[in-house]
């Protein structure tokens, strides 16, 4: 049978995995799926993902890509798959994607949310899931500084040292900050991120917040390109892969 391009929802607690890129002596989501990719077929699958999760980051909706000589019909492919991964990782749906279609290269949106929990004490079974912080900041400071990140601009302030990105441009489609119950969730939607620049930009909201300035110290801290500008990285327990977004269907 020729060979032919599945494309997968995916989701996964990322607490017990070293990331989503395969890594050596690590257990990572990628070399788990291409691990039961490779059960299946019977011969190593190369996964393509959308993002390239960090650490403890989370996903509800990261994307994967794959290319199969198998005759199974496409949405099979996700039973098949769950019936030989662990359980924290998921194939939510499996289709057939068209022609070209490469999970990174063909994305045109990435969603990221966030969850913040202020509050004095940490409920334990959110240990892992959220950044406990003291206090609830207040909503529309933080979304005052979030609106400075909007546009195609340079977020080198917010990249983590030692990325091997060829540019450090990146064009911000939405950023905002929302009360959800308990929760104090910053949702940020761009064509690609830096590693790490979701968090940066999170601490350095934070911060700003804090010290009581505004979204031109934010455009100030984004013009300098300076990684010493920004504030401390948000632990990756809070983050969340929540979609992706692609041209047509």
């Amino acid at each position: 049978m020729a060979e032919r391009t599945i494309r997968m929802t995916l989701a996964y607690d990322g607490t017990c995995f070293a990331g989503w890129q395969v890594q050596p002596r690590h257990r990572s989501v990628q070399g788990v799926l291409q691990y039961a990719l490779q059960d299946l077929h019977r011969h190593e699958v190369a996964l393509v993902g959308a993002g390239r999760t960090d650490a403890g980051v989370h996903a509800t909706a990261q994307v994967g890509s794959f290319r199969t000589d198998l005759s199974l019909e496409a949405e099979t492919f996700a039973q098949a798959l769950n019936a030989r991964l662990p359980r924290d990782v998921r194939v939510l749906a499996s289709a057939e994607a068209p022609p070209g279609f490469d999970a990174r290269r063909s994305a045109r949106e990435r969603t990221y949310r966030y969850y913040l929990y202020p509050a004095r004490i940490g409920l334990p079974h959110l240990r892992h899931y959220c950044w406990r912080i003291p206090r609830r900041p207040d909503c529309a400071a933080l979304n005052a500084i979030a609106a400075a990140l909007q546009g195609e601009q340079d977020f080198a302030t917010f990249a983590a040292t030692g990325g091997s990105e060829k540019t450090t441009m990146r064009a911000v489609t939405h950023a905002s900050f929302a009360e959800r119950e308990s929760f104090l969730v910053f949702e940020i939607g761009a064509n690609a991120f830096l590693r790490k620049m979701v968090r940066s930009i999170l601490g350095t909201i934070l911060a700003l917040e804090d010290r009581g300035e505004g979204p031109e110290a934010m455009r100030d801290i984004i013009r300098s390109r300076e990684r010493s500008r920004a504030g401390a990285t948000a632990p990756s327990r809070g983050l969340f892969l929540e979609g992706v977004r692609y041209d047509g269907p």
